[in-house]
């Protein structure tokens, strides 16, 4: 059987935050900027607090069935919210997105390099 790769997008915004919290999201920004922004296992969060209080978590989880992908969404969303009650912060319109990597369709340059792998 074959391992397929999820990629799980948690998106909400920021609610209610305190001076202090919304002070601590500013300083830590350039470490959450959406040019960092990766999938990975722990989730990595990435906001532009200065532009809207809007934020998203990408998440990387494997399995082995197609249905594999929604316990894999459950987890990353209680991995989001989870890091958000841990710190105090308020949040709202909590949602999670999921894609199974081996169904999406191939683009131009993959598709000429599986053609080079199979002909």
């Amino acid at each position: 059987m074959t391992t397929r790769t999820f990629r799980i997008t948690v998106r909400g915004v920021f609610d209610q935050l305190t001076d202090a919290q919304r002070a601590e999201l500013l300083a830590h920004a350039a470490e959450h900027d959406v040019l960092r922004a990766a999938f990975t296992p722990e989730g990595h969060l990435s906001y532009d607090l200065a532009a809207r209080p809007a934020f998203t978590f990408r998440f990387s989880d494997t399995g082995e069935a197609e249905e594999d992908i929604l316990p894999a969404t459950e987890r990353a969303q209680a991995a989001a919210r989870a890091w958000l009650e841990s710190r105090g912060y308020g949040f709202a319109k909590l949602r999670a997105q999921a894609e199974d990597l081996s169904l999406a369709p191939l683009g131009k340059r993959a598709r000429r390099e599986a053609a080079k792998h199979t002909g």
